[in-house]
């Protein structure tokens, strides 16, 4: 078993399920409507403040509002690209099925509901062996998800950055902090909770819980939603054991009683399910300390303070020019690859090893 500060109240009679991670993150887009503080833009500079620029000019914030946290030490090398459903896309897509035994892409942003051939996008993923999924802000998702229900979409994680208008101000640039343009937003994604629900693919609610003010926003989602929409609490990267004590406060309040932990061998992430005395499901994810065994060694951020996220699987670029890269780290994307040479790479091989290795040790 992991060594996590959430599982040490964990009884040894609850199931632990393990699994392999198969899982590829998808950047389709890099525009966005939200202005967020805390974004990591997947590890790239924010196109629209930056398609001008050259590597070691990237910008950290621009007229846009928008930020990726990451990108004054990540070493970005590229600004994202939309990508297409066209045959170099899917090739890639092949390649790295092959290479790793990918089974679901996870299309990210960006929003990548803003993308208009996000249905097309979504059925090559599927005709090339993928489950499909999406985390979206809901901004444009009663719009454009009903095509994608036709062409495969399995599931839409959306992320919820405020239950209250002066919860989501609060979180974006000071330029954009407007109760109006918040309760568009809000509306939005209520609209598309809806519209997702009803067309029956699996909706899951995302909440970054960062500290004790944030407990009430699960309470609020709780009151607000039935019990299909499926909500998943997170804890927050930046804000540590602070995060940690918060979601102990609210699992308190509620009562909650795990059932599972589900541990994911290959990616830093982890879930524990629990139940609710009303029977309703949540689910609390968080990040456990791993590493690739040789590329992460000698990094700079190899220690508890500054790596943030482990290693926490593969992600997919296109860049301008239309070369698509693949990323293991959204700190240090200097070390992204084009596909062709990633799969032939000393680190797809380490990759492989160490999700065996994982799994062994996490099963043992």
């Amino acid at each position: 078993m992991i060594q996590h500060r959430a599982l040490r109240g964990i009884s040894s009679a609850i199931p632990v399920r393990v699994s392999m991670d198969r899982t590829l993150r998808v950047k389709v887009i890099d525009a966005c409507g939200m202005t967020c503080t805390f974004c990591h833009n997947e590890g790239t500079p924010v196109a629209a403040d930056n398609h001008e620029q050259n590597t070691g000019d990237f910008g950290a914030a621009g007229r846009s509002g928008r930020v990726s946290i990451y990108l004054a030490m990540n070493g970005a090398r590229f600004v994202a690209a939309p990508i297409f459903p066209d045959e170099p896309f899917r090739s890639a897509l092949v390649q790295l099925r092959q290479a790793l035994g990918f089974d679901e892409v996870h299309l990210t942003g960006g929003e990548p509901t803003l993308h208009p051939r996000l249905p097309q996008i979504t059925a090559l993923a599927r005709q090339a062996g993928y489950e499909v999924g999406i985390t979206s802000n809901g901004e444009n998702g009663a719009r454009i998800l009903p095509a994608c229900a036709k062409a495969g979409l399995n599931r839409v994680n959306f992320s919820i950055f405020g239950t209250t208008t002066e919860e989501l101000a609060q979180v974006q640039n000071e330029r954009f902090r407007t109760g109006a343009r918040a309760a568009r937003k809000i509306e939005a994604l209520e609209e598309s909770i809806r519209v997702a629900m009803e067309l029956g693919v699996g909706v899951r609610a995302n909440v970054v819980i960062p500290d004790r003010s944030h407990v009430q926003r699960v309470h609020r989602l709780l009151e607000k939603y039935s019990p299909q929409l499926s909500i998943r609490v997170l804890s927050s990267l930046a804000d540590g054991e602070e995060s940690l004590e918060a979601i102990d406060l609210l699992l308190g309040q509620l009562g909650a009683q795990p059932q599972e932990v589900r541990l994911i061998a290959g990616t830093s992430g982890f879930r524990i399910s629990y139940q609710l005395p009303s029977g309703r499901p949540l689910v609390v994810k968080h990040i456990r300390s791993l590493r690739l065994p040789e590329t992460c060694t000698g990094c700079r951020f190899n220690n508890a303070t500054d790596c943030q996220e482990g290693y926490y699987g593969v992600r997919l670029y296109r860049d301008p020019k239309g070369t698509f890269h693949v990323g293991v780290c959204i700190q240090r994307m200097d070390l992204c690859l084009p596909v062709e040479e990633f799969v032939d790479s000393d680190v797809c091989g380490e990759i492989r090893k160490m999700r065996e290795q994982d799994f062994h040790d996490l099963s043992a």
